[in-house]
């Protein structure tokens, strides 16, 4: 019998992703729920909105009266929370929208949440979860050596890691409390298709093709663990539906690099599939600006736990994943330009 689940923030980046997964790959009913800010569009699902299986709602999840209706509505059988503002730069800016989404949003969720499971009976209620999706970035900032495990200590630097700090913090008091069943996971920096062109990888390409300058904050030397879209939404599936109650899992890629590296790796797979005229290569285009305020110096996930307990294992290396990337930003311009809106590739967070 097939599933259905509530998933928050399904538009964007790695929700649609996961819509997307969630629709050609299983048959699960998903009800879709996306305030369609700047970073969410229907049109990264894909074509799977066309399915009779997906149900969308553009619905903010501040409002507790909508996301109740949803929920008595539909019956979901598990409601992943993936809706936040995720920008570290926009939080710089402009901090009050990620306290409002990030932390007041999930605290709604999980009122509805909780008296929606109350309400179950039977196999129905022993099943329900909620899944609760953040970052890696709650933890802070690693030294050169060493790995964020489950149960490193919360460091958030910046005003969107600390929002979703407080978010985790707050799932985890409603199952201590409340006892609703819940599991959390923490992921590294993702990258694939569909990514609005303000983050790293999709900012690079745009600004390469167009011959403008590559801008690397500081020197470039800032390290993160990749982690390819369509691995992690197969690994959130299986968190949503095998995880243990009140566990947190880990989900990282296995590649470490840094900025610059990230960057000179796009820069030479550009360079082999549209080269530049006269010889030239896109790293010369790159170029050095003053760093993000608070900017954490290095990411790295211990994912032995996931992999041990449930199975899940990244299928990309960086190498396959990011060429995938490029070839998919260079053959879907027409979306780039669609999402952009009014985003100029300028500048934010710089304060």
């Amino acid at each position: 019998m097939s599933k259905t689940v509530l998933l928050t923030g399904g538009a964007g980046f790695i929700g649609s992703a996961l819509v997307r997964y969630l629709i050609n790959q299983t048959d699960t009913v998903v009800i879709n729920v996306d305030k369609l800010t700047y970073a969410g569009s229907l049109h990264s699902l894909g074509g799977a909105d066309a399915s009779q299986r997906h149900h969308f709602y553009q619905y903010d999840i501040i409002d507790t009266e909508a996301m109740q209706a949803l929920v008595d509505k539909h019956q979901p059988d598990y409601i992943m929370h993936l809706a936040a503002e995720s920008h570290v730069d926009r939080s710089i800016d402009g901090p009050g929208e990620f306290i409002q989404t990030n932390i007041v949003g999930t605290y709604n969720l999980l009122q509805v949440a909780l008296g929606y499971y109350q309400s179950l009976e039977g196999a129905k209620k022993d099943a329900f979860k909620f899944h609760h999706i953040s970052t890696d970035e709650v933890y802070g900032s690693l030294g050169e050596t060493g790995l964020f495990t489950e149960t490193t200590r919360y460091k958030p630097n910046s005003p969107y890691s600390a929002s979703k700090a407080s978010s985790d913090h707050l799932v985890r008091a409603w199952n201590k409390t409340y006892k609703l069943p819940v599991v959390v996971s923490n992921c590294s920096n993702n990258y694939g298709p569909f990514q609005f062109p303000e983050k790293l990888v999709p900012l690079i390409i745009q600004k390469a093709v167009a011959g403008e300058p590559l801008p690397i904050y500081g020197k470039g030397d800032n390290i993160r663990d990749w982690l390819f879209v369509d691995d992690h939404v197969k690994a959130l599936w299986t968190i949503a539906t095998q995880g243990e109650n009140g566990e947190v899992y880990n989900v990282g890629g296995h590649n470490e690099k840094t900025n610059i590296e990230v960057v000179t790796i796009m820069c030479a797979i550009l360079d082999d599939i549209t080269p530049r005229a006269g010889g030239k290569k896109y790293a010369e285009q790159i170029v050095y600006v003053a760093d993000r305020p608070g900017h954490d110096r290095r990411y790295a996930i211990d994912a032995s736990k996931i992999e041990r307990e449930l199975g899940w294992t990244p299928q990309e290396t960086f190498e396959t994943g990011i060429r995938k990337t490029v070839e998919w930003y260079l053959g879907n311009v027409e979306w780039v330009a669609t999402v952009s809106g009014g985003y100029s590739g300028d500048r934010l967070g710089s304060k």
